[in-house]
């Protein structure tokens, strides 16, 4: 008698390339075609009878009033929407992209219809999220597929136990002289997390920080977050402290992904706060992992620290993974004229305490 198949990390980092390359995938019980990146004629050749039913996330399927009260809670839970006649390839789109909607009003009415297997569904959606895509697919039970891979095998691909060190090595920075920096990195993953040690252990619990990877404000500026002035404030506070760590954690856009975040910076300029605009693309509030900020610290011997944050979800988030937080310290940043509704909105629905 031959036993279930081993979870396969490997899998998973196969089906996130097809993802990306417009392929259809199976999860479990349900081949999956990508609506982001296919096409007209992929869709043709996925489904040539048009039936296949489009699945989408509860935040969106809330806007098209197709999410009951307790899918709405959570945003990124699965709904299928029945394929109606009109729902060719770019009504997909529409239906996924909620950026688009001012550009393309929908036609509708739209009806949902029972999640066959909604534990593939729920693994379907969260495999978008870690690609960086929207979670939006073109579904059926038949079908052809480039990778086969099962839940059990995202959850391995996102264990952060197999993140290990890479490298190290000295690195002066200006707020410190004296630092190091450390990549960590799992076997199928395609980009390293960091860690900036500043100072030497003293004994005490050191002064550390978790900052999610933000390429818009940390590299270039922009004025629409705090994270770049948060990023050189907390080096200098390190610094200051005497010993500590910052760990810059590669989940940009809150583990959303660059491409989701500049969505949800679109519709910001709809009108909509960051949490608003994060659930109307499907995913939840704070989609990161702070699993692989505990593994990293304990990677790194250090277990009982300091936490420079407004945040008390990092701390709930760290010390669920074992890391014991002795103090938060607080991290306070002025506003600007471009920023005061997102450090608002921060504040008033996300608990941070500023």
């Amino acid at each position: 008698m031959t036993g279930a198949r081993q979870p396969d990390p490997k899998a998973a980092a196969r089906a996130i390339d097809a993802l990306r390359r417009g392929w259809p995938i199976r999860i479990g019980a349900l081949a999956l075609l990508p609506i982001e990146t296919a096409d007209p004629l992929r869709l043709e050749a996925f489904d040539p009878t048009a039936e296949a039913p489009v699945l989408l996330s509860a935040g969106r399927a809330e806007t098209l009033k197709l999410a009951n009260q307790r899918e709405a809670a959570v945003p990124d839970a699965p709904v299928l929407v029945d394929r109606a006649p009109w729902i060719d390839f770019a009504g997909g789109t529409a239906l996924a992209d909620p950026q688009l909607d001012l550009a393309t009003p929908l036609k509708g009415p739209f009806r949902a219809i029972e999640v066959v297997s909604p534990d593939d569904a729920r693994a379907a959606l969260r495999l978008a999220r870690v690609a960086g895509m929207l979670p939006a697919f073109f579904v059926r039970p038949d079908g052809p597929a480039e990778v086969t891979l099962t839940a059990a095998d995202i959850d391995a691909h996102e264990d952060a136990i197999r993140l290990s060190i890479a490298a190290r090595a000295r690195l002066p920075v200006a707020h410190a002289e004296d630092a190091e920096i450390v990549a960590f990195r799992t076997p199928e993953g395609p980009g390293e997390h960091v860690a900036l040690l500043i100072g030497a252990p003293n004994g005490q619990p050191p002064l550390v920080r978790l900052h999610s990877e933000c390429l818009t404000g940390d590299a270039l500026g922009s004025l629409k977050c705090d994270c770049g002035p948060q990023l050189d404030a907390a080096l200098k506070a390190i610094a200051q402290a005497g010993w500590g760590i910052l760990l810059y954690l590669r989940q940009e856009g809150r583990g959303i992904g660059l491409v989701n975040k500049l969505r949800a910076y679109a519709l910001q300029d709809q009108g909509f706060d960051t949490v608003d605009a994060n659930t109307r693309l499907g995913f939840a509030i704070d989609a990161r992992d702070f699993g692989v900020a505990a593994r990293m610290l304990d990677l790194l011997g250090q277990r009982d620290i300091r936490l420079l944050t407004n945040n008390p979800g990092k701390v709930q988030g760290l010390e669920a993974h074992g890391i014991n937080v002795v103090e938060r310290v607080p991290h306070f940043l002025p506003t600007n004229p471009h920023n005061e509704h997102y450090l608002a909105t921060k504040r008033d629905r996300t608990g941070h305490q500023l």
